[in-house]
C-alpha cells in the first residue's frame, strides 16, 4: 500500500473499457473512471499486450459490477494519480492506496478493501539478520517513492541509506544487481516477486509492525472531496462483495491469506 506526496500532473498512460452494467436513467451515477498504476503486481499491473491485470482491477470489476454501473480504467503514473483525481481525470483511486491522515486531506475515501503489513527482503546470502534499523545502519536500503513505505524507510529505518524509485520494477532491478542490500515494501508484493526467476535472489527478512500515522488504516478507493453518493455507493459494494463470496474468490485467484485483515 502506497502515499503519494507530490501534487505534479502526470499523463494518464492508457484507458480502457469494462462493459459490466446497465446504464441508469434515474439520473444516479451510470459511468465510472477509475485511475489506477497498473505498474503493481499482484495488485495492479500491465500485461505486455496492454491488459490491466491483479487484485485491485478484479475487485474493481466486482464493485462495478455490484453497483450496476459501467466502469472505465485509465492508468496514470503513481506520484500523479492524485492530482489527476482531483483534475477530474477520473472518479476514483483503485491502486493499493493507503488511507492516512495526510492524504486525508486532499481526497476523500472509502472504507479498506485490504490491508497488508511492509516488509523487508535482502538476498539469500545478505548477513543483514533483523528487519530492524541498528540491523540496516550503513546499508542501502531501495523502496518506491511517494509510497508509505518509502515514508517508513526514512522515518523508521533512517540509519539506512534510503534509495527510492519510481517503480518497485526498478529496486527489484537493482537488488538482483547488488547495487542495494534490501528493498522494503508490502509484504504480498514482495512474496509474489520472489516465487518469479528473478525474485529467487532473495528472501524475506521479516515483516514490520505498522505505524497507524504513516500506513494508515489499510488500502482504500480515494475520491474527490464531497463525493459522497459514489463513496457510499462503493462502501455499500463492498460489504456486499464480502458478504456474498465475491471478495473471497478474488482473494484466493491471488493469494494463500486473507488479505482484508483486522
Amino acid at each position: 500500500m502506497r502515499i503519494s506526496k507530490y501534487l505534479t500532473l502526470a499523463a494518464s498512460a492508457l484507458a480502457l473499457t469494462v462493459s459490466m452494467g446497465i446504464a441508469h436513467a434515474d439520473g444516479h451515477i451510470k459511468k465510472i473512471k477509475i485511475g489506477t498504476e497498473g505498474a503493481y503486481p499482484p495488485f495492479n499491473n500491465l500485461t505486455s499486450d496492454g491488459k490491466l491485470v491483479g487484485f485491485d482491477i478484479d475487485i474493481a470489476i466486482a464493485l462495478c459490477a455490484e453497483m450496476d454501473v459501467v466502469c472505465e480504467f485509465v492508468t496514470n503514473d503513481w506520484d500523479g494519480i492524485i492530482p489527476s483525481l482531483i483534475s477530474g481525470k477520473f472518479d476514483a483511486i483503485i491502486a493499493s492506496m493507503s488511507i492516512t491522515d495526510e492524504r486525508k486531506q486532499k481526497v476523500d475515501f472509502t472504507n479498506k478493501y485490504y490491508n497488508t503489513p511492509p516488509a523487508i527482503a535482502v538476498p539469500k546470502d545478505s548477513d543483514i539478520t533483523e528487519a530492524t534499523d541498528a540491523a540496516l545502519a550503513g546499508r542501502v536500503l531501495g523502496a518506491q517513492g511517494s509510497t508509505t513505505h518509502s515514508i517508513y524507510a526514512e522515518e523508521k529505518l533512517s540509519s539506512a541509506d534510503v534509495r527510492l524509485y519510481p517503480t518497485p520494477d526498478e529496486y527489484k532491478l537493482d537488488i538482483v544487481n547488488g547495487r542495494v542490500d534490501g528493498v522494503i515494501d508490502d509484504v504480498i508484493v514482495l512474496g509474489e516477486w520472489l516465487e518469479t526467476d528473478d525474485g529467487a535472489c532473495c528472501k524475506i527478512l521479516g515483516t514490520l509492525t505498522p505505524d497507524p500515522v504513516i500506513n494508515g488504516e489499510g488500502a482504500g478507493i480515494a475520491i474527490r472531496k464531497g463525493d459522497n453518493e459514489l463513496r457510499e455507493m462503493f462502501n455499500e459494494a463492498i460489504v456486499a462483495i464480502r458478504a456474498n463470496g465475491k471478495y473471497q474468490e478474488i482473494n484466493d485467484k491471488y493469494f494463500d491469506v486473507d488479505v482484508y485483515g483486522e
